[in-house]
């Protein structure tokens, strides 16, 4: 999963949503370094992670996506569940409500810069001066973040159709999330509580 649901499944937790957040640059034993509640977030990102890479319903919408996007589907994917989890109005009710969401991560991020791995020191700038969290909401937003990982991909073809694909599936994509939020959902909060009770 992406930024906006990492940050959503760190359920209000401040160090939590630190460690959440910074996880896919924390190495090896690196992870030892920090605070024990953000050592929970950054296990609860990789179990986060590891449960999304078997559920079958993801498996189903990489199928959509694979012949065009290869092994980089996943990637693309978890940019569309950031899209719906920022459309979702049970989760955010208004566009106001996603907005102070976001900067309220930002704000959280910023005072807690000094544990940072310099490669998320040298992202988060650019995550919130372009507001990242915010502009998945909408398509533009999304095809700009898929512009973005398409730059960075090594082997892709940098002509790729993946932005019409998704709106071509988008409603099929939507039923996808609705089914999938609800489990990693409650897969998320059990693994918080015991991450931060472990």
């Amino acid at each position: 999963m992406n930024y906006l649901a990492h940050a959503y499944l760190s359920f209000n937790h401040p160090q939590v949503l630190v460690g959440n957040m910074i996880s896919d640059y924390v190495k090896g034993k690196k992870q030892f370094n920090y605070s024990s509640e953000i050592q929970a977030g950054i296990r609860l990102h990789r179990d986060i992670d590891r449960y999304t890479d078997v559920h079958p319903k993801l498996k189903k919408a990489k199928k959509i996506f694979e012949s065009e996007l290869g092994s980089y589907s996943g990637a693309f994917i978890d940019i569309i569940l950031d899209y719906y989890i920022a459309n979702d109005e049970s989760i955010f009710k208004s566009d106001k409500e996603l907005q102070f969401f976001a900067m309220s991560c930002y704000e959280i991020l910023e005072k807690n810069e000094q544990v940072f791995p310099e490669k998320f020191a040298r992202l988060f700038p650019y995550m919130k001066t372009q507001n990242w969290l915010y502009h998945y909401k909408d398509d533009n937003g999304i095809q700009q973040s898929f512009r973005g990982l398409t730059n960075r991909a090594q082997y892709i073809n940098k002509n790729h159709q993946g932005y019409n694909i998704f709106l071509n599936y988008k409603n099929e994509m939507k039923f996808i999330y609705q089914e999938f939020i609800k489990d990693v959902r409650a897969f998320a909060w059990q693994k918080f509580q015991e991450n931060l009770h472990s």
